[in-house]
């Protein structure tokens, strides 16, 4: 037989087989193969092949190619438990498919957040008679490339039965969810560890007990029973092995004394989603929906278009200007970041050129606006996707504004609207009446995009990353948006609505000190992004600011500020604090936020590039202009200085220097950001010398998972709970502790009431979080004691995954707030 080529069913990571975080699979099991981490939701067949299997959960497949080789794979781990929830079959048992036919399609955020993990095995199993030669891992692959191919093996393996009595023995299936994939695999590798033939028999139905397949295709359930029957020297043992497995003891015993973590499935009228602001309502579904723009090509002249090509971005500037002004914050200041785009030299004169060639002024921009918008996607990096959007919103309103009032739609929402989109342009949310928003819900955002900021700064639960099961929602339905508990429930029962709008009640309206039940105090800070901020903060009741974005200063605009215009800003900011604590955070730009003025080349991957403390470095005039500034703020309450990416003592010695240089007497307190697992690892040598240390968690988060964290498809992954990244902030904490240095999180773990409770429990005692956040925070914290807290971090340390991290802390949150404790 010829080699047969394996392509790869799904694009994602592809990893070896004895890296997959389950025993079954990386033990060789269910035999050799290959494991791909998926970052799209659609398996397709890797070659020419016969289904043989669909499981029932409809979680993965077994197909049988030409030559008789054995392919299963199964997406994600633990995913029989979901019962077939955001599982698409494509395909039927006996059918013939063409390798990159569609198998089955799955929702992968749904999918998991419930999932142990996506990573899918792609395993052959009947490897007495094949080999699987994989290519070499560690890589990206996209769907279709070869991973490896099937050969037959050199020895084929005898099948001959021993001689020997029959032994034989009933038993009940005690396996929760039946013979599937694992368990299936479990009995075969026990079966080929004894000098014995042995057959399970369900009914009429029969398997060798050697063949994941045969025993995945038996259908055994829970509580079902089944037949063990065994000839050979080693009969007895065999039977004996396979019981224990089919009784599930192994797992009893190793479970006893422990009770069991499991994530919670989400219900069939359930859409999970990332939360960009926690809290619940319940309202009407309101669909967005962006009407087509039909555009003339041919103008009806070079003047008249001009013409009006200018009283069109007029009309937009001063929208524009509108917005900025009546808006707060975030809102603000991409108002104002829109207002640069649309004088954008290169775009404007690519603008008139088309019209000068005859085309329509409408025509015109929509095609500068492209051409820079591609520009933009062929860059490599994948962190451009908000500017991208930044330039199609200010493209559509451009065009909107040529048209007329006959491009408008209508946009009106019912009083009480839960906002439903597969996307949003920031200038469509910020244009919506706020007054009849009760929630919003985003398929495509990631929690870092502009929208998701924007959502959030509205003060409306805001859900993103949602996908494509948003789509089954009906325009009009009445929904329960539980953004605390990262959801979406259509249709929900009264019971639902009271649960879930009573506990977002009791994290609201709360003020004043913060501190435990038991009267442990917590230093509860805000993050701020401009002056507009701080009015928000100081109103929610934050005693001050943990981290000051000095990005506003610097982000579009064609030359950097001058150190005079950021000691005006900075002083500003100061004194709207008054006596509270102010912390700066040192430039943290680069390429994942381009700015003209600093001419940096395109980066393959910017989020491991020049960014933070490495661009000041790399640009010291920058750098010094900003400590100039920082240092001429006078204030009578603290003033700390942070430096942001930092992973070597050497970058933080040099800052240090710098800051001497300008002003050998400053007594500013310098402290790093610990965002990198390198900074997380050498805190010790950190706190020998800064002042104080602060967490940055989510770019921990990515760093340490190894995902980028402003794409969609991995949103609902990176999370700062997973206990990787926990173990991380323990070691920081700890080496802080020991050097007597005080050490805070101004990431997003800090805005969020199971965050900022498990934080606690790791001793971190100064929170910075989202001003619209630090009340719910305010009333989680209120509502545990310290003891609490730390027993609620011990069992997060040992957790498998965030999911599971999320589930305990949800029962301890849920009851404080019920004050059931």
């Amino acid at each position: 037989m010829k080699p047969i080529a394996i392509l790869a069913p799904l694009a994602g990571w592809l990893t070896k087989l004895e890296d997959v975080p389950d025993p079954v699979f990386a033990e060789g099991m269910m035999g050799s193969g290959i494991a791909i981490d998926p970052v799209d939701g659609l398996l397709t067949a890797p070659c020419d092949a016969e289904v043989v299997l669909v499981a029932a959960a409809s979680h993965s497949v077994t197909l049988r190619a030409v030559d008789g080789a054995e392919l299963l794979i199964h997406i994600g781990l633990e995913t029989v438990a979901l019962a077939g929830r955001g599982f698409d079959v494509r395909v039927k048992e006996g059918q013939q498919v063409r390798a990159g036919d569609a198998l089955i399609e799955f929702e992968m955020d749904s999918v998991g957040l419930q999932a142990k993990s996506l990573v899918t095995p792609i395993v052959l199993t009947n490897e007495g008679g094949f080999r699987f030669i994989t290519e070499a891992t560690g890589r990206l692959v996209q769907r279709g490339e070869p991973i490896g191919h099937i050969e037959p093996a050199q020895e084929m393996v005898s099948t001959s039965r021993h001689s020997g009595d029959l032994f034989e023995t009933h038993g009940v299936v005690q396996l929760e969810h039946g013979l599937h994939a694992r368990p299936a695999g479990r009995i075969s590798d026990s079966a080929k560890h004894f000098r014995a033939d042995v057959t399970l028999s369900a009914g009429d139905r029969t398997a060798s007990a050697r063949s994941p397949v045969a025993i995945m295709a038996l259908d055994v359930r829970h509580g079902d029973p089944i037949n063990i029957s065994a000839r050979g020297e080693q009969a007895q043992e065999a039977v004996q092995a396979i019981l224990r497995v089919i009784e599930d003891r192994d797992t009893a015993q190793r479970s006893a004394g422990a009770a069991p973590v499991v994530a919670a499935a989400l219900a069939s009228n359930e859409i999970a989603g990332v939360s960009a602001l926690a809290g619940a309502a319940v309202g009407t579904a309101k669909w967005w929906r962006r009407s087509t723009l039909d555009v003339p090509e041919q103008g009806k002249g070079e003047a008249e278009e001009r013409a009006a090509f200018e009283a069109a971005k007029a009309q937009v500037h001063k929208q524009l200007q509108d917005l900025a002004a009546g808006t707060d914050g975030a809102g603000s200041e991409i108002a104002r970041a829109h207002m640069s785009l649309l004088q954008d030299e290169a775009v404007n004169a690519e603008a008139y050129a088309q019209i000068s060639a005859g085309k329509s002024a409408a025509y015109a921009w929509r095609a500068a606006m492209a051409s820079a918008v591609e520009t933009l996607r062929g860059s490599g990096n994948a962190m451009l996707r908000e500017r991208v959007a930044d330039l199609e919103d200010l493209s559509d309103r451009t065009v909107r504004a040529l048209l007329g009032d006959k491009a408008e739609p209508d946009r009106k929402l019912p009083d009480g609207a839960v906002l439903l989109a597969e996307d949003l342009l920031p200038s469509e949310l910020l244009s919506v009446d706020r007054t009849k928003l009760a929630g919003i819900c985003i398929g495509g955002a990631g929690p870092t995009s502009h929208v998701a900021i924007i959502a959030a700064s509205l003060g409306v639960p805001t859900l993103v990353g949602m996908g494509a099961r948003l789509g089954k929602v009906a325009d009009g339905a009445r929904v329960l948006i539980d953004a605390s508990a990262g959801k979406l429930v259509i249709g929900p029962c009264a019971e639902q609505e009271a649960e879930a709008l009573s506990l977002a009640a009791a994290l609201t309206g709360h003020t004043g000190a913060c501190a435990t039940s038991d009267g442990h105090a917590v230093a509860l800070l805000a993050n701020l992004g401009s002056l507009a901020d701080v009015e928000t903060a100081v109103a929610a009741g934050a005693e001050g600011c943990g981290l000051l974005r000095t990005e506003f200063l610097f982000l579009d605009r064609n030359q950097a500020p001058t150190a005079e215009e950021q000691a005006e800003a900075y002083q500003a900011i100061s004194d709207a604090l008054g006596d509270r604590p102010l912390t700066i955070r040192t430039l943290d730009i680069g390429g994942d936020k381009p700015v003209p003025f600093l001419d940096l080349p395109a980066e393959e991957n910017p989020a491991l590039g020049v960014r933070g403390i490495r661009t000041s470095l790399a640009r010291p005039d920058l750098l010094d202009a900003q400590l100039r500034a920082v240092l001429a703020v006078r204030r009578t309450a603290p003033l700390k200085l942070m430096i942001p990416m930092v992973s070597s003592i050497a970058e933080f010695r040099l800052v240090r220097e710098r800051v001497s240089a300008i002003d050998a007497a400053a007594s500013i307190k310098l402290g790093v950001m610990i965002e990198t697992p390198a900074a997380a690892l050498l805190a010790d040598q950190f706190a020998a010398e800064a002042d104080f240390l602060s967490i940055g968690s989510n770019d921990l988060a990515q760093y340490a998972l190894a995902m980028d964290r402003t794409n969609p498809a991995l949103a609902a992954s990176v999370d700062g709970l997973h206990p990787a990244v926990l173990r991380l902030i323990e070691t920081a904490a700890q080496a802080a502790d020991r050097q007597g240095k005080p050490i805070s999180v101004c990431g997003g773990l800090a805005s969020e009431p199971a965050g900022a409770i498990i934080l606690i429990g790791l001793e971190i005692h100064e929170l910075s979080a989202v001003p619209a956040t630090l009340a719910g925070v305010r009333a989680a914290i209120a509502g545990v004691s310290l003891d609490d807290c730390r027993s609620l971090a011990e069992r997060a340390l040992r957790a498998e995954s965030a999911a599971e991290v999320r589930m305990i802390a949800a029962e301890l949150v849920t009851a404080a707030s019920k004050g059931d404790r």
